[in-house]
């Protein structure tokens, strides 16, 4: 039987990290009504003397230069996400996809290959999403990489962070702690032990990690082990671009 399209395992992660994160959420409730128990504790004085910065203030009239748009990661962030995607691999072609239209997927789209559509549609939207530029090619083979900048928007959450925490949180039940991506520091790539299953690609390598309000999610299945090097290689250069 011919291997299924390998996209829904990569969006069932998703929503298996969520239930993590549900679970994270409850154990707080439970140390609230613990705590409700208990007599009050005195907090500490407000006032931190000392806290101020700049040590010392800056001559009047001075300004501060202002970041070039090179220096200013914002600027490339906020044009158009699509132009900050790797470009595939000369020579290979671009995979079908039923969650990418033109290099973009709708929060629609994006979820809707979880187990529970509805669950992670809320989860992201909870965490002020705002788009994800996504791209997907074939090698031959059954070779099939994904790559996904999810971003988020201002909001008072810090959207980033927690979407790649929990996704790291995840990853790191199925293949242990991971390994550091050079110049980031909280990202990680996988190379995980096969997993023979029914209808789908039995090699499976992930890499994720945030950076401001993006966080990198790349996925690669394969019908064969897939090398460390190349899930490293291909984070590294994408998180080059961010």
């Amino acid at each position: 039987m011919e291997p299924k399209p390998p996209r829904r395992r990569g969006r069932t992660t998703l929503i298996v990290g969520v239930a993590a994160l549900l679970g994270a959420v409850a154990g707080t409730a439970t140390g609230y009504t613990i705590q409700a128990d208990r007599p009050p504790t005195a907090l500490p004085p407000l006032s931190q003397p000392g806290l101020a910065y700049p040590a010392k203030a800056l001559p009047a009239g001075t300004k501060v230069k202002a970041l070039s748009a090179e220096e200013d990661s914002q600027v490339r962030t906020d044009g158009d996400l699509r132009k900050l995607l790797l470009g595939k691999p000369e020579g290979v072609r671009e995979a079908p996809s039923d969650y990418i239209v033109d290099g973009w997927s709708q929060l629609p789209l994006y979820t809707g290959e979880a187990e529970r559509p509805s669950a992670m549609f809320g989860f992201l939207a909870g965490l002020d999403f705002r788009r994800v530029a996504a791209t997907s090619w074939d090698q031959p083979g059954d070779h099939v990489t994904n790559i996904d900048l999810v971003q988020f928007g201002p909001g008072p959450n810090f959207g980033a962070r927690d979407l790649a925490d929990d996704q790291t949180a995840y990853s790191e039940s199925l293949g242990g702690p991971g390994e550091p991506i050079k110049n980031s520091s909280n990202g990680h790539y996988w190379v995980f032990k096969a997993r023979h299953e029914a209808g789908f690609l039995p090699y499976y390598a992930r890499a994720l990690a945030h950076r401001g309000d993006v966080v990198v999610d790349i996925n690669i299945f394969d019908s064969k082990p897939i090398a460390a090097s190349e899930i490293r290689d291909l984070a590294e250069r994408q998180l080059e671009r961010l």
